[in-house]
C-alpha cells in the first residue's frame, strides 16, 4: 500500500526541520566537549565511547568513509586527549582506538544536560504520547534501515 503524496511530504519536511536541529545540535555538543571538536569528529567518539576500543577499520565501515578519513580524524581527536590509541592483543600489527576515560566523562555530562533540555521540553506530554513517539520513531528507523 502506497502512503498518499501529501502526508509523505509533510513527513518530509519535519524530518528535514529535524534533521537541521540535530545538526545544529551535534555543533553544541561537540563544542561542549571540547572547543576544538568538529560535528564530525563528535560523532565517531560517541561512537567510540560506546562501543569501547575498535579497530579504524571497522570504523571506516561503520561511518562509511575512507580509511584515510578515520585516519584523520582519530589523529585530530588524540590531540585533542580524547582518543587513546592500543595495541590489539588479537593482532600485534594493528592498534584499537578508545575513548579516553576524560571524554567519556564529558560526553557523559553533555548528554546528561541534553537529557535534561529535552525534558523540559518534553514535560507537558502524557507519558503515553511520549511512548506513542518513541514507538513510532523507533518503527520509522526501522523501516529505513537498509537505505
Amino acid at each position: 500500500m502506497t502512503a498518499p503524496a501529501e502526508p509523505l511530504k509533510r513527513l518530509e519536511q519535519e524530518v528535514s526541520v529535524l534533521i537541521r536541529r540535530i545538526r545544529r545540535v551535534i555543533g553544541l555538543r561537540s563544542r561542549a566537549v571540547h572547543p576544538e571538536l568538529q560535528p564530525a569528529s563528535y560523532l565517531m567518539l560517541s561512537y567510540l565511547a560506546d562501543q569501547g576500543p575498535v579497530r579504524a577499520s571497522s570504523m571506516a565501515e561503520t561511518f562509511t568513509i575512507d580509511k584515510g578519513a578515520i585516519s584523520r580524524q582519530v589523529a585530530h581527536l588524540t590531540q585533542l586527549g580524547l582518543v587513546e590509541r592500543t595495541q590489539d592483543p588479537d593482532d600485534g600489527r594493528a592498534s584499537l582506538v578508545s575513548a579516553s576515560p576524560a571524554a567519556v566523562a564529558r560526553l557523559e555530562e553533555v548528554k546528561e544536560q541534553r537529557r535534561r533540555w529535552i525534558a523540559d521540553r518534553l514535560d507537558d506530554w502524557d507519558p503515553d504520547e511520549l511512548e506513542t513517539f518513541i514507538a513510532l520513531l523507533s518503527r520509522y528507523n526501522e523501516a529505513l534501515n537498509h537505505v
